[in-house]
């Protein structure tokens, strides 16, 4: 079932190389153009599909880093201020 499956690929590729060849070069040059079009975009879609469950990961990981550091203030009224923000003591060696 593969083998029949590889051998339509391979002769529907010969069919287009085929189709192209009998193509005028104005032609020629539009189908060249349209066929990399859609070359490219199969692959920035095959690209997207490839990087989509990581980049779902990264957003969650974002997000609860982003709760994290929140919770980690004090808020006075409604004024947030984080413990990243105070200053260190200082040196009273000088």
């Amino acid at each position: 079932m593969i083998e029949k499956g590889f051998a339509a690929i391979v002769l529907a590729g010969c069919l287009v190389m085929l189709l192209r060849m009998l193509l005028g070069e104005q032609r020629r040059r539009r189908f060249d153009a349209t066929a990399i079009r859609i070359w490219l975009r199969l692959r920035m879609a095959a690209l997207a599909l490839w990087r989509w469950p990581r980049s779902r990961r990264q957003a969650r990981q974002l997000a609860d880093d982003a709760i994290r550091r929140a919770s980690q203030g004090q808020w006075d009224g409604n004024v947030y201020t984080p413990d990243q923000f105070k200053k260190p003591p200082r040196d009273k060696m000088h």
